[in-house]
């Protein structure tokens, strides 16, 4: 047994929101106990209470998740300001969570504690990792290279980092009863899992492959032996860059294939560097994109297909939407037709929960490295019941 639910509110009130998400929850559950479940929410709630509350419905509950910049599911869809919570009732999936602390003084060692934690209470080997870390006290990039080599670089790692609503003061990341910044929690999946994911961005390259030959972290300083600065404005001239320099994300490339994008954050004119929201390796191969409304859209139904291509058994039973908050931004409006997009290929009864991300973490195939993304969409589904051939 694999059963999923979901809940889902947008009653400024927390006492009232949680109420109603954890009757939805008990009614879609009816004798089943959870063993896991994530809770996604936005800034302004009583996250005490939250997690109190579900708590006392569901003691001992492996629980994780984060603050967002907009939050999904398949009971409302596209929300801003609300609560939205999946659990996890299963006999043939073992769901156990994690916690690193103090990740803005050693990223690497909060992941690894987090990793450490879960395996602990864990009784076969990890097939699957989620995590929901905060964004604003430290490094994305290190985070996932401490989960990377506490897991091994064959254990797919989906998430995204816990966002404020685009205000950049604090974001709370949640592990069992407890509200906390500065962390990583994580949600290790082991036993009878199935799963499948999907990435595209719906940014396009439109320069040349050009290679990094001076950086430090997220600061680039030269591309092809010229000022990053240049090297923008080479292509996209000195007026467009100035204007919408941060709709021109990077192109970094993992293969001849396949890539990854940087988001530009600011520049410096006297020493020609550009910042950019994560690390750029020194020599990454790389390229300037541009991207349109509709492409940015479309970008969220290519996430699921492939998704769904790559699903190994009958059908999903659960899906996990992240996207971009950045993305969102751009759509404005349009936001919420990411989601409406997503669902014409699901079934109308399959539970969908997800958040909008300040940075989004998945590979970028099947069986690849797990990446750190941004202005990107990813698609989790899972379940458990296999394809039967012959």
């Amino acid at each position: 047994m694999f059963r999923v639910v979901v809940g889902h509110s947008d009653d400024p009130d927390s006492q009232n929101a949680i109420a109603e998400v954890l009757q939805a929850c008990n009614r879609s559950l009816g004798e089943s106990i959870p063993q896991a479940g994530i809770l996604f929410t936005a800034i302004d709630f009583d996250h005490a209470l939250i997690l109190q509350r579900i708590q006392d419905a569901f003691p001992g509950i492996e629980l994780i998740g984060g603050t967002t910049n907009g939050e999904i599911s398949s009971i409302l869809e596209f929300q801003q300001d609300s609560i939205t919570l999946m659990l996890f009732a299963t006999d043939e999936v073992e769901i156990r969570a994690g916690i690193g602390r103090g990740a803005s003084k050693n990223p690497n060692l909060a992941a690894q504690e987090a990793i450490a934690q879960a395996k602990a209470k864990s009784t076969s080997q990890p097939q699957l990792c989620l995590t929901f870390p905060d964004s604003l006290t430290s490094n994305g990039v290190l985070i996932l290279e401490g989960l990377k080599q506490s897991l091994g670089e064959d254990i797919p790692i989906i998430g995204g980092m816990a966002a404020d609503d685009y205000t950049f003061e604090k974001t709370y990341q949640f592990f069992q009863g407890e509200v906390l910044s500065d962390s990583v929690p994580v949600l290790l999946f082991s036993g009878n899992i199935l799963f499948s994911h999907g990435v595209a961005s719906g940014w396009t390259p439109i320069s040349k492959r050009s290679r990094v030959t001076k950086v430090n972290g997220n600061v680039v300083y030269e591309i092809d032996g010229q000022r990053a600065l240049d090297f923008y404005q080479h292509y996209l001239g000195a007026e467009r860059f100035a204007s919408n320099y941060a709709i021109h994300a990077l192109a970094v490339f993992e293969d001849q294939d396949h890539f990854y994008l940087r988001a530009p954050h600011s520049y410096d004119q006297q020493s020609g560097s550009i910042t950019f929201f994560s690390d750029i390796p020194e020599q990454a191969v790389v390229q300037i994109t541009d991207a349109t409304r509709d492409n940015i859209l479309s970008a969220s139904e290519a996430s699921l297909k492939i998704a769904l291509a790559n699903y190994p058994g009958v059908e999903p039973t659960a899906a996990l939407l992240i996207s971009c908050a950045a993305r969102r931004r751009i759509l404005g409006t349009f936001a919420r037709e990411e989601y409406q997009l997503v669902k014409t290929h699901l079934s109308e009864t399959l539970p969908c929960c997800g958040f909008y991300a300040y940075g989004e973490i998945a590979p970028l195939v099947a069986g690849g490295q797990t990446q750190f993304h941004n202005k990107t969409f990813v698609t989790l589904l899972m379940g458990t019941q296999r394809l039967v051939y012959g």
